[in-house]
């Protein structure tokens, strides 16, 4: 059996926990090994949610389903186990959490330790600077836990709380950046980072959607981003080169496509002067549909009760052309065009362009 010798080897599996799926795993083995604990578990109780909301890790013996789930439903309003009420970092034993002869404790026992196995166990609480709180339990069916096992617990206490600061400040950034592609998402925003030869170091979601549906950019195979246009494909590479060589270099604006429509800014990547990590050489910030026009035409179509050549001039006119334009790239004439235009703003109840366009940004179809 593998035995660990060394407390290093406890703390090393602490730090490097976060970054483990799942979390802390190397760690609770190797405590649940050195303590000859039966299961060895990470308890996080979020503060602001229900004490049966928990995030349960564990190796070793795991807790019966049905028991969870009993303990999920309702078994957990009667627990007395005083979790927030405990110092931090200083070691219980079961005997301290659970006094016999006291009812609801004794409920608890009865229901929920005694079916689960555990007649031993130490638990502490864990606190890093943000307020985020978690409890590392060894649990055993038979035989307490020595003195030694209560103060390797005691002396791993101020790492593991290193280790929860780290865990807690990547799971800050990892919600500021889920509201950041939230919002990138309901724009229709996305990024594309780049090295000076335009290859690809990283995208967003967003981004990687968009070039998923064809939008007229594709990636080679060796990495580089490239326009499906040639001429689009060289003003690319010209506002890449200008971005690298000049000394105050401006963002370069260009159209990819209009159907879809798929617009691209491209701007000087800024390092991070506190980083090590390479920042790139530009930031290619797109923006589109992955959607054609006759998808989008049908849909207006049908919310604002259009006829299909209306709908297809309402579409063009709300992605900015104006009536000369709208009736070049439609095949039709100008006089034409302004009939349809007046229809479409006596049927949607728009006074002009700008109503139109914030009819349909604003309207469901932003969703599709």
């Amino acid at each position: 059996m593998f035995v660990i010798q060394e407390e290093p080897d406890l703390l090393s599996a602490a730090f490097d926990g976060p970054f483990e799926q799942p979390m802390w795993q190397t760690f609770l083995e190797r405590l649940r090994v050195r303590t000859r604990a039966d299961s060895a578990s990470i308890t996080f109780r979020p503060p602001n949610r229900s004490r049966n909301a928990t995030i349960h890790l564990s190796a070793g013996r795991a807790m019966p389903r049905e028991l969870a789930q009993m303990y999920e439903r309702d078994v957990w309003e009667r627990d007395p186990l005083p979790y927030f009420d405990l110092r931090e970092e200083r070691v219980y034993s079961l005997s301290e959490l659970l006094l016999p002869g006291d009812p609801v404790h004794d409920a608890f026992r009865r229901d929920m330790m005694i079916p689960n196995k555990v007649n031993a166990m130490r638990l502490m609480r864990i606190t890093e600077p943000g307020g985020v709180s978690a409890w590392i339990s060894i649990n055993r069916e038979t035989n307490d836990f020595t003195p030694a096992d209560g103060a390797l617990l005691s002396r791993i206490g101020p790492h593991f709380r290193r280790a929860l600061r780290c865990y807690a400040e990547i799971e800050r950034q990892k919600a500021s950046a889920r509201i950041a592609d939230n919002v990138m998402a309901r724009l229709n925003f996305g990024w594309i980072r780049l090295d000076a030869d335009g290859v690809v170091m990283e995208e967003s979601h967003e981004a990687a959607k968009l070039l998923q549906y064809g939008v007229g950019l594709r990636r080679t195979r060796s990495g580089r981003l490239i326009a499906d246009d040639p001429l689009i494909d060289r003003k690319l590479s010209r506002a890449l080169r200008a971005i690298v060589k000049e000394a105050n270099p401006r963002p370069h604006a260009i159209n990819v496509s209009m159907d879809p429509w798929v617009d691209l800014l491209i701007v000087p990547a800024t390092p991070d002067p506190q980083s090590p990590a390479a920042s790139g050489a530009a930031v290619a910030y797109i923006q589109g549909d992955n959607r054609s026009r006759s998808d989008r035409h049908e849909q207006i179509a049908e919310l604002f009760g259009l006829l299909p050549s209306e709908a297809r001039l309402a579409l063009a006119l709300s992605n900015g052309q104006s009536i000369a334009e709208a009736a070049q790239s439609l095949g039709i004439t100008i006089e034409t065009a302004r009939n349809y235009s007046k229809k479409i703003y006596a049927k949607m109840g728009a006074r002009g362009q700008s109503d139109l366009i914030r009819f349909i940004l604003t309207s469901v179809l932003a969703l599709s």
